[in-house]
């Protein structure tokens, strides 16, 4: 990997690529400090500051901290990942919306194109749903400068045409940069916030609020659980595929063997985000009432951080991690490919029983993978309220910065690579001509 690196100043278009991007990442960045026009920036902070645990919290992680400034980018990319999740749950139930994903990449771009309306009808909903509770003054007193419906058609507007920016940004990347787009929006809002969290501990440490045995410690911790988190997001599952010899006219195709990789984690950041999203909804409604009977209920049974919350949440994340795994995963229709291909497992008869088995190991790693992003996502929890760290760390923070990363890093080694073929398949035409 570092002489990778050390090649990246030797290819031109690839320093373009991620110039491009840091550039397309700082204009998000710079966005995201400007105020949305007609609120007061100093309540929405006070209030944020005393929401620690509620919905917005999720929100205000994935927009980069835009939300708890109602810049004009708060609404960030939510607007999108959510509208994207809509459309794949609405292909496993809506048969011509599936049949319009196997088209190939014509399908895509049209799925790509309705998820881009989806976006914004998504934005326009939730900016109008903000404008309104600003107004109300559920965001804190004095909020609005000069409420009324201009105020809330220009929040409308912005939060909106913020949304759709961000969505362009992300597409540029993809396609003039390095990375997908959308994730590395996430994960540059995500790292911003590691020198405010390294400056709190050092406050601590200098103030004796934290000793430097315990700064070590946590260093070690911090060190493992990016380890841990890396070998199980790199871990698969490789099931081999032996493919028979095929004569299609004229044509040989000679078998081989080959392998269908099962990710550990093949659901992602998609549970965590889910259970959250339930468990916070009625924290969120529960701290908005004024029934005090509403407010012990939830201190006594569903307080953030609680026993009962953390259990909740984990069941839920194993859920959901069993649910999209069999939404992005189809044993059957994996068992038909592999049988049109002229392939098959090993021992194993084609149709069916390959897919039951495929389904067995789908299912057994499916539960692997569960238990270790409830394990990460339940360590800030451990880690904040046991031992008193001033940041958060772990949960889908951690898995979206570690995801990304990995992924970023594997196409710039896919670039050097394409790059070091390219010059040795012009170096081997160069040889053969002057060798004739």
């Amino acid at each position: 990997m570092t002489g990778g690196i050390q090649n990246i100043g030797r290819i031109p278009e690839l320093q373009k690529r991620i110039v491009f991007t840091l550039a397309m990442l700082a204009v998000y960045r710079v966005g995201s400090h400007i105020a949305t026009p007609g609120i007061n920036p100093d309540v929405i902070q006070e209030f944020f500051r005393n929401m620690q645990g509620s919905v917005f919290g999720l929100f205000n992680l994935f927009s980069g901290g835009a939300l708890e400034q109602l810049s004009i980018f708060a609404l960030g990319i939510m607007p999108y990942i959510s509208a994207s999740i809509i459309f794949q749950l609405l292909a496993v139930v809506i048969p011509q919306i599936e049949a319009i994903q196997k088209e190939g990449e014509s399908g895509r771009k049209k799925i790509a194109q309705w998820t881009r309306y989806g976006t914004i009808v998504l934005a326009v909903f939730q900016g109008l749903l903000i404008s309104i509770a600003l107004e109300n003054g559920q965001f804190g007193a004095g909020a609005v400068l000069n409420p009324g419906w201009a105020f809330r058609l220009m929040s409308v507007i912005t939060l909106a045409s913020g949304t759709a920016f961000i969505m362009w940004l992300g597409e540029q990347i993809t396609e003039r940069g390095i990375g997908n787009g959308i994730s590395l929006v996430i994960f540059a809002g995500i790292i911003v916030r590691i020198p405010s969290a390294i400056g709190q501990l050092w406050e601590l440490v200098r103030t004796d609020q934290f000793t430097l045995i315990e700064t070590i410690v946590l260093g070690i911790l911090i060190v493992l659980v990016t380890g841990v988190v890396v070998f199980f997001e790199r871990g698969q599952r490789r099931i081999p595929i032996q493919h028979a010899r095929r004569v299609v006219g004229r044509r040989v195709t000679q078998g081989g063997m080959s392998y269908f990789p099962l990710r550990v984690n093949t659901a992602g950041v998609i549970p965590p985000i889910f259970a959250s999203s339930i468990l916070m909804f009625p924290l969120t409604v529960g701290q908005f009432t004024h029934s005090p009977a509403v407010q012990q209920f939830f201190q006594d049974y569903l307080q953030y951080g609680g026993l009962v919350y953390e259990s909740v949440y984990v069941g839920l994340i194993i859920f959901f991690a069993y649910f999209y795994t069999a939404v992005v995963i189809n044993p059957m229709d994996v068992a038909e490919n592999v049988k049109k291909f002229g392939g098959y497992i090993p021992g194993i008869r084609p149709g069916k029983k390959t897919a039951e088995h495929i389904d067995r190991v789908l299912s057994r790693i499916t539960l692997v993978g569960a238990v270790y992003v409830a394990v990460v996502c339940v360590l800030p929890t451990i880690i904040s309220r046991r031992f008193g760290v001033p940041f958060y760390f772990g949960g889908t923070a951690l898995l979206i910065v570690v995801g990304v990363a990995l992924d970023t890093i594997g196409q710039i080694e896919s670039h050097l690579v394409s790059r070091q073929y390219e010059g040795f398949v012009k170096g081997t035409r160069l040889r053969g001509r002057l060798g004739r």
